[in-house]
């Protein structure tokens, strides 16, 4: 059982995580039907950014933690926010009229691109970071194992709730989110009635990139490395978690995110580590064929 809990709080963590990443791409799905394949790598640009912006907030205003994740907060959400918005500017607009696999492959070469400009700028060798935030719980205490919570796993899964949250009552509450579920519903109709389609999905960029370098930050103090690579994956795993929960569902996005986060954690503790990611997308095959829409998504009803 100590064991079993034990599991079960890294797998929530983990999936809070992928979560966070995953509803940046639900949210581009359900806005202009395609898929941000960069995705991935700016949640990798929020991961260094946030390394930076740690390390030159401690050395110019002293060893203060908080201030120095505060800056390195700030810092990441602004510029990875700006990456969101240039890449759908340069990659996104102007092949918003092209047949869907013009934008796929413009995303794909975006991906690369910024993953070669961070393995330029920043190097190939992963990057380490020193604990920041120690301490935490001891839970239960067995004959020979201790359950044990630590304060930034409490961080972690406080930030994804909050952040979780906010984004839902940005959607279904605001202008903005008026305007996004306009533009979801049908963009031509939304931009006669006076939405302004490009600032709305414009928005939508930022707000999914900003999430992301939420993760990466989360990631970063989490793992205590990086490299220019952790994009790939976590964006592989963060689309396969959006499309387990239904995508462009943002509970869907989550919900994929700590399904994925459990049985990564549960298979890595009871059968072999190296085995996860088959099992990961052994199950999302399983759930697709008894729902192709994923857990919460709804099927698309074309009206005549």
């Amino acid at each position: 059982m100590e064991y079993f809990l034990q599991q079960l709080i890294n797998g929530l963590t983990l999936g809070a995580i992928y979560g966070l990443i995953a509803i940046g791409y639900t949210m581009v799905y359900g806005i202009i039907g395609m898929i941000n394949f960069a995705h991935g790598e700016v949640y990798m640009l929020g991961a260094f950014i946030a390394l930076i912006a740690y390390l030159v907030s401690t050395l110019v205003g002293g060893q203060s933690v908080a201030l120095g994740l505060m800056a390195a907060l700030l810092a990441t959400m602004l510029f990875t926010g700006l990456w969101g918005w240039a890449i759908e500017r340069v990659a996104y607009r102007p092949l918003r009229g092209a047949p869907k696999l013009a934008p796929l492959i413009s995303a794909i070469g975006m991906s690369i691109v910024l993953q070669n400009f961070a393995q330029i700028s920043q190097g190939a060798r992963v990057k380490p970071l020193p604990p920041v935030i120690g301490g935490g719980f001891e839970l239960m205490q067995g004959d020979d194992f201790t359950v044990s919570l630590s304060s930034l796993q409490i961080v972690i899964m406080v930030v994804t709730v909050v952040l979780m949250s906010l984004f839902t009552w940005i959607i279904t509450r605001t202008p903005l989110g008026r305007a996004q579920r306009a533009t979801e519903q049908d963009m031509k109709m939304a931009a006669l009635l006076g939405v302004d389609v490009d600032r709305v999905i414009s928005a939508t960029f930022v707000m999914g990139a900003v999430l992301a370098s939420v993760a990466g930050l989360m990631v970063t103090l989490y793992y205590g490395v990086i490299d220019f690579y952790i994009g790939f994956l976590a964006g592989i795993k963060a689309f396969t978690a959006a499309v387990l929960g239904g995508i462009g569902s943002l509970p869907g996005a989550m919900l994929g995110g700590l399904l994925l986060g459990l049985i990564e954690a549960f298979w890595s503790g009871y059968f072999s580590i190296e085995y996860k990611d088959v099992a990961a997308f052994s199950i999302l095959v399983l759930v697709l064929l008894f729902r192709p829409t994923g857990l919460l998504g709804r099927p698309e009803v074309e009206k005549i």
